[in-house]
Order: C-alpha cells, then structure tokens, then sequence
C-alpha cells in the first residue's frame, strides 16, 4: 500500500471544499449507503459514489474499521 498522503487543507480550500467532521459511525453509514433511485442518473450515481468513497477513505485514514 502506498504512504499515505496528509491532506493539504490550502489545497482543499483552493478547490472549494469544506471540513467536515462526522461522528465515525455516521461516517460508515454514509459510506455504505445509496439511496439513488432506479433510474438515476449517470453523474447523481457518480456523485454518490465519490461521496461514500471519501467517508470510507476517512473512516481508514483515521483507524476505523468501514
């Protein structure tokens, strides 16, 4: 596994983003939840995608089992 890289929070900044601190088990939830419907579409099915990879990837960054 590659080192793990330290988030710049300029960087994070710079490309409009926000911190945002959730409870761990809340983290997990969102991690593995998707509530896009049937027939959603291509770009909202990314969305929730890269939503529940990034509480994943914090979950592990952080010690926590996902």
């Amino acid at each position: 596994m590659a080192d793990a890289v330290p988030t710049d929070p300029e960087s994070e900044q710079e490309k409009g983003r926000v911190p945002l601190w959730l409870d761990p088990d809340d983290l997990r939830w969102l991690s593995q939840h998707c509530c896009c419907p049937e027939d959603a579409a291509d770009a909202e099915r990314d969305r929730c995608g890269r939503i529940r990879f990034r509480a994943a990837a914090a979950l592990h960054k952080h010690g926590h089992e996902h």
